[in-house]
């Protein structure tokens, strides 16, 4: 438990809390709830269970800030669509692209948002 007799303050508080938190045998209850009032263990189930409650509520309304900014047609959505012929390959998996016409200008994009479509 301590490497050497220099550690035994790191470990002090920890001995306290399980002699506080520990039944007496000559009172029948723990120090902690002559002090206290009531058990330790208990209000740490209700300290938890209010973390719980505050994660959540803020998971909520992080959703709701998200949802707000991106929209099905926002961020997301490609710049482009329709067919389009590969130009040039670059070696680190660029792709040059030209519309069908040849009319609009070369669009660099990541071979990985591209699908094939075969005629």
């Amino acid at each position: 438990m301590v490497e050497g007799s220099r550690q035994w303050h790191e470990k002090l508080l920890f001995a306290l809390l399980g002699y506080r938190t520990t039944v007496q045998t000559s009172v029948g209850v723990t120090p902690y709830l002559l002090v206290y009032g009531t058990e330790a263990l208990s209000l740490i189930d209700e300290k938890r269970l209010a973390a719980i409650y505050h994660g959540q509520l803020y998971q909520k309304r992080m959703a709701r800030a998200y949802n707000k900014k991106v929209e099905a047609k926002g961020k997301f959505a490609p710049n482009w669509q329709g067919l389009f012929v590969v130009t040039r390959v670059l070696s680190n998996g660029v792709l040059y692209l030209t519309d069908v016409e040849g009319k609009c200008v070369e669009i660099a994009i990541n071979f990985d948002a591209v699908k094939r479509y075969y005629v």
